[in-house]
C-alpha cells in the first residue's frame, strides 16, 4: 500500500481510471490495458517491497506499474483472451466461495481457458462487459478510499483487492458495484462502445 500522503491523488486516479473504463472501455480498449496494467503492476510492486521508506514505496509503485502497463499494452492482441479468461477465472472463485471452499487450480485453469475461447468468438460483449465490471469496481475502491484516506488500510479491507468474498455487512458496496457496472453496459453498448459509421464518400 501507498503512504497515507499519496492515497488520496491514487484514489481520485483509480475513479477517474474506473469511470473511463466502466463508460468507455470498448471504445478506449488500449487505452484501458495500459492503465489496469499499471494498476496490477503498482499494486504487486509495492506488496513485494512491503511498508519500507517512502522513497522506495514510490519508486516500486512507479517502476511496477510501468512495466505492468507495457505488458498489457504489448498484449493487445491477446488482450481479449485474457479478459474472457479472467473473467472465467472470477467466476469460478465466486461460485467456489459460494460453496465455501477454495477452487481446484486445476479448475480455475480450465474456466480459464474456457473463458478465453469463448471470449474470442464474441469480443465487442466481453470488452464491453469486463471493462463495465472492471472499470466500476475500481471506482468502488477509489471512492472508499477518497472517503477516509487518513486511516490508512486495515487488514480488515484488503479484501478490496479481492471482491470475491466479501462480508454480507459490505452488501451494499457489491450493490453499488453491480449497479455501475449494469450503467457502464448499457452506455457503452448504446453509446460509446458502437462502431463508428462510415461516412460515404
Amino acid at each position: 500500500m501507498l503512504p497515507v500522503v499519496y492515497q488520496t491523488p491514487a484514489a481520485i486516479i483509480l475513479v477517474l481510471g474506473g469511470l473511463l473504463a466502466c463508460l468507455a472501455g470498448h471504445r478506449l480498449f488500449r487505452l484501458v490495458l495500459g492503465v489496469y496494467g499499471f494498476i496490477l503492476g503498482a499494486l504487486l510492486a509495492t506488496s513485494a517491497v512491503g511498508s519500507g521508506e517512502t522513497a522506495w514505496l514510490v519508486a516500486a509503485a512507479i517502476a511496477g506499474g510501468a512495466a505492468g502497463a507495457l505488458v498489457l499494452v504489448a498484449a493487445y492482441f491477446v488482450g481479449v483472451a485474457l479478459v474472457g479468461a479472467g473473467l472465467a477465472a472470477l467466476g469460478a472463485n465466486v461460485i467456489a466461495a459460494q460453496v465455501g471452499v477454495d477452487p481446484h487450480p486445476l479448475v480455475v485453469i480450465l474456466f480459464a481457458i474456457a473463458g478465453a475461447l469463448g471470449a474470442l468468438s464474441v469480443r465487442r460483449h466481453v470488452i464491453i462487459v469486463g471493462t463495465a465490471f472492471a472499470g466500476a469496481w475500481t471506482v468502488v475502491v477509489g471512492a472508499l478510499e477518497m472517503r477516509a484516506p487518513s486511516r490508512g488500510a486495515s487488514a480488515d479491507e484488503i479484501w478490496l483487492a479481492y471482491p470475491t468474498s466479501p462480508s454480507l455487512a459490505r452488501g451494499w458496496i457489491i450493490a453499488a458495484w453491480i449497479a455501475l457496472a449494469i450503467i457502464g453496459i448499457v452506455v457503452q453498448f448504446r453509446f460509446t462502445g458502437r462502431a463508428p459509421r462510415k461516412t460515404k464518400a
